[in-house]
């Protein structure tokens, strides 16, 4: 795992200052601690740092092909590389070192921009052809791993791993895109393939990019999930699922440093901790983060798996009101981003990287599988969609929408008002109410008269529709895993785990997220998935001899942390200070008095506004960061 950068000049020949590059590059240190490596030509720079995990020795970047016409800087893993050089070599190419990183020159000059449908694994990478002029630039087909760029005013092309890398340099316009702030207070971060700056942007999972001089910017999608083909039978689906996980846990088991995994104690951490002990023979090495107050620790269950497989287990134990990390939250994810699951993330991934420096993950589960409470909502609310014509039905429920107050102290079931919200409306605006951090109702009461004009009627929903257009199925369950896969995964799941384990120099793998086993999953029936009330039905029933019953079939907890309590006790005095800042007040994104209502109302208990105050103590911070 490593980081990436660099400089190509799009319109005409500009002299590229080398200290520069080497300056911007080591913001990104953390990413790559062991090595950094820089190329340069009279219209080209690449550069690197290396987390050195496969051919400690020989995998220094950037790496070359045999006569030096082709260099590459790579970010990631290449999991069937061994199978690819033995195939390259039969075609007659030479090979200098045993890294997944040389595959990469390679397979470009045998197949070109196809050679990223060949590839299996995590990656961003940059590679230049000095013969053909060309750079080409590729991200996985999940987006594992980031990449960023823009344009200069002078016309060159800087790309990296991290937004902290392009914002280092002196001619990057910092403009911040409008449409941001919406986007944010709805999805909780700033979705592909836009970035808080107008001018950066992210280049989507599963795209490419070929650039020469005076070519235009012009990414080409080079995967998507397919229609599912062939729906699975119950007992196809209980034959092969574990056998395919299996071999998805084992290819990501090759690594020349020392491996373990994270445990939560949930379903998805303990079946890959359950078939990494049965692929090898020395104890797997395990971390686990515990709390100090039962409502939020699932580290008793985490036990229960370590002391079955017997494996090498570290825990540490943290105070949900521990707030020292909430300060370098925007230093670590560069923009806006929500999630307050990071703060645990980093912290396991801290832990983790005291003993290893590959720590595979159960990322994925609930979106392949439809573990989330919301997606149990959604077929429900789907079904009364289907029987209650459109007249009657958005009339009904936008009313009772509308009258039914924000029970935020009221038991779950009693929690109706997004339910009748949702009822009135389309499939995607539904599902949108359903994963907003703020509903629309909730952003249009937050934003200032004078920023709801600028945006002109564009919402986030907007976003979600250009992706309704390319649905491959009509099942309502496979929609929105598709929607999730393209927008909540990547932007949420997989931002926060990139940037926390490479914060700490840690590597992290995901067998759940192989794109292999992802296509072949999206052939599961949904009735298998969701039976009833539980979700990732299929799932558990092929782990039943591997996992418990009582951590299999117990209620869902998440990586939670006590934000209402943090917001009237130890985070009152920050949150005060950042959401009522000058930069905020005078953003022109806000309605200032609802802000301060927003915090009133939340430190007199009359209402629990802790979710909304995250998001906007974490937008605070970005702007009180903008230069």
């Amino acid at each position: 795992m490593c980081g990436i950068s660099g400089i190509f000049n799009l319109r005409q020949p500009f002299p590229i200052d080398e200290e520069l590059v080497k300056r911007i590059n080591r913001l990104q240190s953390h990413r790559g601690p062991d090595d950094e490596g820089y190329f340069f030509d009279s219209n080209t720079a690449l550069a690197h740092r290396r987390l050195s995990i496969i051919d400690l020795s020989g995998g220094h970047q950037p790496l070359f092909n045999e006569d030096h016409s082709v260099v590459v800087v790579f970010n990631g893993e290449i999991y069937n590389f061994q199978s690819l050089a033995d195939t390259l070599m039969t075609l007659g190419h030479q090979f200098r070192t045993l890294s997944d990183t040389e595959v990469i020159v390679h397979a470009w000059e045998e197949w070109g921009e196809q050679c990223v449908e060949r590839f299996r694994g995590m990656f961003a990478f940059a590679l230049w052809d000095t013969n053909r002029q060309t750079l080409f630039m590729a991200r996985d087909r999940l987006g594992k791993k980031p990449l960023f760029y823009t344009v200069t005013r002078n016309g060159q092309f800087l790309f990296a791993s991290e937004l902290k890398v392009l914002l280092g340099h002196p001619d990057i316009d910092t403009t911040l895109r409008p449409e941001m702030a919406e986007e944010f207070f709805m999805f909780g971060y700033i979705p592909e393939p836009f970035s808080a700056y107008q001018h950066i942007f992210k280049l989507n999972p599963g795209h490419t990019l070929t650039l020469t001089p005076g070519s235009h910017i012009h990414p080409r999608q080079y995967w998507d999930l397919a229609a599912p083909s062939n729906i699975l039978s119950w007992e196809q689906t209980q034959e092969a699922l574990l056998e395919k996980l299996e071999e998805a846990v084992a290819v990501r088991m090759i690594a020349d440093v020392p491996l373990g995994a994270f445990l939560s104690g949930g379903v998805d951490s303990s079946a890959i901790v359950a078939l990494m002990a049965q692929l090898q023979h020395a104890p797997v090495n395990t971390c686990a983060i515990g709390f100090d107050e039962k409502a939020y620790d699932e580290s008793d269950y985490a036990r229960q798996i370590a002391d079955r497989y017997r494996t090498r287990h570290h825990q540490h134990i943290i105070s949900p009101n521990d707030i020292s990390l909430v300060e370098q939250m925007t230093a670590i994810y560069d923009e806006p981003y929500a999630d307050s699951s990071a703060l645990p993330t980093y912290k396991v991934c801290q832990l983790a990287s005291q003993h290893v420096k590959v720590a595979l993950s159960g990322d994925g589960g609930d979106e392949i599988f439809g573990g989330y409470r919301r997606h149990r909502m959604h077929l429900a609310e789907q079904k009364l969609r289907d029987a209650i014509p459109g007249p009657i039905r958005k009339p009904l429920f936008g009313s009772l929408g509308h009258l039914y107050p924000k029970a935020d102290w009221a038991p779950r079931p009693l929690r109706a008002k997004t339910t009748f919200q949702s009822l009135a409306m389309s499939m995607v605006e539904g599902y949108a109410n359903s994963i907003s951090k703020l509903r629309a109702d909730e952003r249009r009461q937050l934003f200032s008269a004078s920023y709801r004009q600028k945006l002109n009627g564009y919402t986030g929903l907007d976003l979600l529709q250009s992706y309704t257009r390319h649905l491959p199925t009509d099942d309502p369950l496979k929609q929105i895993q598709y929607l999730d896969i393209k927008t909540w995964l990547v932007g949420d799941i997989l931002t926060k785990v990139d940037r926390a384990s490479m914060a700490n120099g840690l590597e992290v793998r995901a067998p759940l997220l192989d794109h292999e086993f992802i296509e072949w999953a999206y052939q599961i029936d949904s009735r298998d998935n969701i039976r009833g009330t539980e979700g990732k039905y299929a799932f558990k029933k092929a782990l039943e001899n591997h996992v418990s019953h009582d951590i299999l079939y117990r209620p869902k907890m998440g990586f939670s942390i006590p934000l209402a309590e943090w917001f009237r006790t130890s985070l009152k005095p920050m949150l005060i200070q950042n959401v009522l800042s000058e930069q905020m007040c005078d953003s022109g994104f806000f309605n200032v008095d609802v802000l301060k209502k927003m915090i009133a109302d939340h430190q007199s208990g009359y209402r629990d506004h802790g979710a909304s105050l995250w998001c906007l103590l974490m937008f605070a911070q970005f702007m009180v960061r903008q230069r």
